[in-house]
């Protein structure tokens, strides 16, 4: 299985950033990210994904949701 991060970070560019699935299952990757509002979504196996675990949500252009994450 396949899984990347990606967002305007990334420039919403395919290749992402790839997470690693750890022993307990979860899937992580680290990344430095400048204080604000950043939209992400993950690509699982060349398809976008939402991540279950976040709450906070905006529709995109595409008729799906972006998820928000708040760095202060």
């Amino acid at each position: 299985m396949s899984v990347l991060l990606v967002g305007d970070f990334t420039h919403w560019q395919r290749r992402g950033i790839p997470m690693q699935k750890s022993k307990d299952g979860i899937w992580t990757a680290t990344i430095e990210l400048p204080p604000g509002k950043h939209h992400y979504r993950f690509i699982v196996d060349n398809e976008w994904c939402d991540d279950p675990e976040c709450t906070l949500r905006v529709l995109n252009p595409y008729g799906s949701h972006n998820m928000v994450v708040q760095i202060a």
